[in-house]
């Protein structure tokens, strides 16, 4: 069964995201655990902690299909020493907030090299600062998200992230969530039947499946292989619906949360209807739907 969700709001409090989520219908959910343009916040109260955890329990979605976000602030490829420990800083402190709302994941964007280092050194910083994140946390598995390849970004090569995977000392604590628009832009060409084969084919060669903890499923405004990061609504971008039906029929990503971060939210109840619509299996459906 396919787990789909959207990237709802917290606003007015964390405890309102799986609100948020049940609103638009979602299986699945993925939010910030903070204001994700500030580098600090206010430690989370435990009023916030046993609402949200309430609330969750409340509309049945299993903390495995729910996926946080840190802040895109964040850059543990940084190749300034002290610049990477601000950054390092602020992952721990994602992470323990995470630890203490009770659930699984963070996902994050790898880093950036400022065009100041080498990838290869970028990808050195941040397996340095995963390990440390790690060592000072408990139980958060840290799930590393491809890129477009925008500027300096590191995981637009699905190598990259075995590299940094690979470099983690504990296992048990590292994953990867693919974002369909990224992988578009960085040249993966799941657009048409044999590209997406084929590129899940080398996803599961040079990754593995077994690290696949989540999807982000958005169309792309940006054309392929442009290494531009921009998300369209669903069926109104360049992946076509084809990809879409074929992803929705692929069994190989069921159980794991799938979240639309497409551009306009007022529709994501329609199009979360839609994605299942092209599904053989209805057991996720509410309704077949259509997208103009």
């Amino acid at each position: 069964m396919k787990y789909i969700g959207a990237h709802v709001s917290i606003s007015g409090g964390i405890e309102n995201a799986p609100l948020n989520a049940q609103k638009i219908r979602a299986k699945a959910f993925a939010m910030f655990t903070k204001n994700q343009r500030q580098w600090k916040a206010k430690p989370l109260t435990e009023k916030n902690i046993l609402d949200f955890q309430s609330n969750l329990k409340n509309i049945n979605i299993s903390i495995n299909h729910v996926l946080p976000h840190d802040s895109y602030l964040i850059n543990l490829a940084h190749p300034d020493h002290e610049k990477k420990n601000i950054s390092l800083d602020a992952f721990i402190d994602e992470i323990k907030r995470v630890e203490a709302l009770g659930l699984k994941y963070l996902n994050f964007h790898p880093g950036n090299h400022l065009n100041l280092i080498s990838e290869a050194e970028g990808i050195s910083n941040i397996v340095e600062s995963l390990n440390i994140a790690i060592d000072s946390t408990d139980s958060v598995e840290l799930i590393l998200e491809t890129t477009a390849g925008q500027g300096s970004s590191i995981g637009y090569q699905f190598f990259h992230l075995r590299d940094i995977a690979a470099g983690i000392k504990n296992q048990k604590r590292i994953g990867v969530c693919v974002d369909t628009c990224h992988i578009f832009a960085a040249g993966y060409q799941i657009h048409t039947k044999e590209g997406y084969e084929k590129t899940w084919k080398s996803f599961n060669n040079e990754i593995g499946f077994s690290l696949l903890k989540g999807i982000h499923l958005n169309d792309s405004k940006s054309s392929y292989g442009s290494r531009v990061d921009r998300h369209h609504s669903i069926g109104k971008g360049n992946l076509g619906k084809d990809f879409f039906t074929m992803f929705m029929n692929d069994k190989r990503f069921n159980d794991i949360p799938i979240i639309l971060e497409t551009i306009d939210d007022s529709i994501w109840k329609e199009e979360i209807e839609f994605l299942y619509s092209l599904s053989s299996d209805k057991t996720g459906s509410n309704s077949n739907h259509s997208i103009d």
